[in-house]
């Protein structure tokens, strides 16, 4: 009877371990799925064309340059290319300017030869318009759409997903402002986390590191949300009023609530570390004269590096992750930052905060999911450097 009771919960655990994989490789297969729909998408948003003048000599326009043209920050073809004309634009909006209603028609049945037919005559205007609105004509050509590449989002400068008539998805700005506020989370935690764990372990009495462990424990359950009011309304102000800032939200904010975020695990873990060197190198040390801190730096933290160093990228990891905290005191702007006390955005924040405005199937939808498949290349480098480490010796 007992070893068919065995062979019963052998079953299940190995079930549930079956079926904790399958789902687990099901949601990594669904966010591939999903974010490989982005490099089918036309760069000009759908069902839109650009209509252009014959003369204009540019027949191909990069995404940041469609942008800056219909910004106005590009005004002659020649800066892109082409002839030396002056830019004309025309919006779908802006034909009641042109045309009076009886020309367009009631349900604008005379959109199409109008709008057509303004551009034939218009030297260097440039018409966004749906693509039903342009009939065959000699004097007016279809800007060239192409599909969104590699390039135009890993090595894009610009996150702009609603922007018409082309979105800019770069994931530059994005990456850079992830990596930006983990890496001084982790010069801000380390220290602190190190001087911690090694209080705790080496230099404490046994009553009060008994009081302190589950203190600190209890800072990891506390709500993301929680230490992200805590940002807003105590470290933003001072950060603005101590660095003479136009706005208190920065890089450093999240970093400054990040690197608290992360302690609670970068002491825990090196602090068991530090507490697993074996007792007799400890009075080896002192036997052979050592003082208590001499073996300390020289035997324990040695002895310990490879727990110490699992301690901190696991709180690398903590900080990557982090969406809610992150975003209620970073600024969030999409740009690539230099310096750390600027606003920037990162990763989990731009996917928390867009995922739920994003049409389903859409473009934007898509760069959301593909900036979750790097993130989750992002955490398997940590996981696989965390495995690593630990089993060096």
């Amino acid at each position: 009877m007992k070893r068919i009771f065995e062979k019963i919960v052998e079953g299940l655990l190995a079930c549930s371990g079956f079926v904790t994989s399958i789902t687990i490789v099901l949601i990594v297969l669904f966010l591939f799925s999903e974010a490989a729909g982005l490099f089918g998408d036309k760069v000009i948003e759908e069902g839109y064309v650009l209509a252009v003048h014959q003369g204009t000599g540019v027949d191909e326009l990069t995404p940041e340059e469609i942008k800056d043209v219909f910004d106005g920050e590009i005004t002659n073809w020649k800066d892109v290319g082409g002839e030396d004309v002056p830019i004309r634009l025309f919006r779908l909006e802006d034909a009641e300017r042109y045309f009076t209603e009886e020309q367009l028609g009631a349900s604008y049945e005379n959109a199409g030869a109008c709008i057509t037919g303004l551009v034939a005559r218009t030297p260097g205007m440039v018409a966004f318009v749906p693509e039903q609105f342009v009939e065959h004509n000699d004097s007016v050509y279809l800007m060239k759409d192409n599909t969104i590449s590699a390039k135009d989002v890993f090595a894009g400068a610009e996150w702009f997903p609603t922007a018409t008539p082309a979105p800019l998805f770069g994931f530059l700005p994005l990456i850079t402002g992830t990596l930006w506020v983990s890496l001084f989370a982790i010069l801000i935690a380390l220290p602190f986390g190190l001087s911690v764990a090694i209080y705790m372990s080496e230099v404490a009495h046994p009553k009060i590191r008994n009081v302190l462990k589950p203190v600190i424990e209890l800072l990891s359950g506390i709500p993301s949300v929680v230490y992200g009011f805590f940002g807003l309304i105590v470290i933003v102000p001072l950060l603005q009023q101590v660095f003479n800032l136009p706005v208190g939200e920065s890089g450093l904010a999240g970093s400054i609530v990040l690197a608290i975020m992360a302690l609670p695990t970068i002491i825990t873990v090196t602090e068991d570390a530090m507490r697993n060197c074996p007792r007799a190198m400890r009075e080896a040390s002192l036997a052979l004269g050592a003082s208590q801190w001499q073996t300390i730096y020289r035997v324990v933290i040695p002895y310990s590096i490879s727990g110490i160093t699992s301690g901190v990228v696991l709180g690398i990891g903590r900080a990557v992750g982090e969406t809610m905290a992150v975003l209620m005191v970073t600024g969030n702007a999409a740009v690539i930052p230099s310096s750390i006390l600027e606003p920037l955005r990162t990763i989990p924040a731009t996917i928390a905060a867009e995922l739920g405005e994003a049409p389903a199937g859409g473009a934007h939808y898509a760069s959301l999911f593909l900036l979750g498949v790097v993130l989750f290349f992002i955490s398997l480098l940590i996981n696989f450097t965390v495995e690593a480490v630990s089993k060096r010796k």
